[in-house]
């Protein structure tokens, strides 16, 4: 039985995977972060992606306030996407989980600093006490 059918909150996970919790919303979001696309180009940066499925998820990360359709051309109708601030928000995540996939794969490349050329890593950050803070040192979070 779920947390939500027995009754309990849900957690922030929960929350975030109902949102976005999908491979291709994901890279779709990934696509819109550099700039807005129109629809063919969404397309062709997602190959394998089925028009309808597109269809779907833009509407979904609509209906989500992550993504805001702007006509471009009135007959027939057809439509800029581009992320919101709330959308932009996800890039810190997306830079997460590809980091762990590049760890985690035999063809992945992780990031590293142009300065050095060392791996980077990810790290909690406070800005008030603008300091690094260690795992033990994080309050506790139910994600799951």
């Amino acid at each position: 039985m779920s947390k939500q059918q027995q009754g309990s909150a849900i957690s922030p996970l929960d929350e975030a995977l109902a949102r976005v919790g999908d491979r291709w919303t994901l890279l779709l979001v990934a696509a819109l972060l550099d700039q807005p696309r129109r629809f063919g180009d969404l397309q062709q940066d997602l190959p394998g992606i089925a028009a309808n499925i597109l269809t779907q998820r833009l509407r979904h990360l609509e209906s989500q306030s992550l993504v805001v359709a702007r006509p471009y051309c009135r007959r027939p109708p057809r439509f800029v996407y581009e992320l919101t601030d709330a959308g932009q928000e996800l890039a810190g995540p997306l830079r997460l989980l590809a980091d762990w996939g590049a760890r985690n794969s035999e063809h992945g490349e992780r990031p590293v600093h142009a300065a050095c050329g060392s791996h980077l890593e990810t790290r909690w950050w406070c800005p008030d006490c603008e300091q690094p803070v260690e795992r033990d040192e994080a309050a506790e979070h139910d994600f799951v």
